[in-house]
């Protein structure tokens, strides 16, 4: 077995860094305030609230409501991805950004992809008479 405390404080050592200053490898991100915190969890929770109230009182048309759902729902992502994962264009030298533009870009070319199979799917399909309905 390898005694990983000796290197890890070589390491910090190397860097200019003492054991107890916590942030290995030149870690500058931000890590949030409790001001930053409270923030998104108030975001959060209102982002939460208004779908719920949309679906149980059901002010508006079903379709209506389900696109305001989706909207609030991508609207709480960005919210916890800035809030509490601290992700924007300057983390990491912006890897992290290229990292959720690409996860994005498949995602989106994955449902598209499958939206237009299965569309097709449906439309080309021969369709059924009642005869071989019973039969089956």
């Amino acid at each position: 077995m390898t005694d990983t405390s000796s290197h890890t404080h070589a390491h910090a050592d190397a860097h200019g860094k003492g054991a107890a200053d916590g942030h290995a490898h030149g870690d500058s991100a931000s890590h949030g305030s409790f001001r930053g915190y409270m923030t998104g969890f108030v975001l959060a929770v209102v982002l939460t609230a208004i779908p719920f109230w949309l679906v149980m009182a059901g002010p508006l048309a079903p379709q209506t409501t389900a696109l305001l759902v989706m909207g609030f729902a991508v609207a709480q992502i960005v919210v916890h991805m800035i809030y509490f994962l601290h992700m924007d264009t300057k983390s990491e030298g912006g890897w992290t950004m290229m990292a959720l533009i690409f996860t994005i870009l498949l995602v989106i070319i994955a449902i598209s992809g499958s939206l237009w199979v299965m569309y097709h799917l449906n439309t080309n399909m021969m369709p059924m008479n009642p005869a071989m309905m019973e039969s089956m």
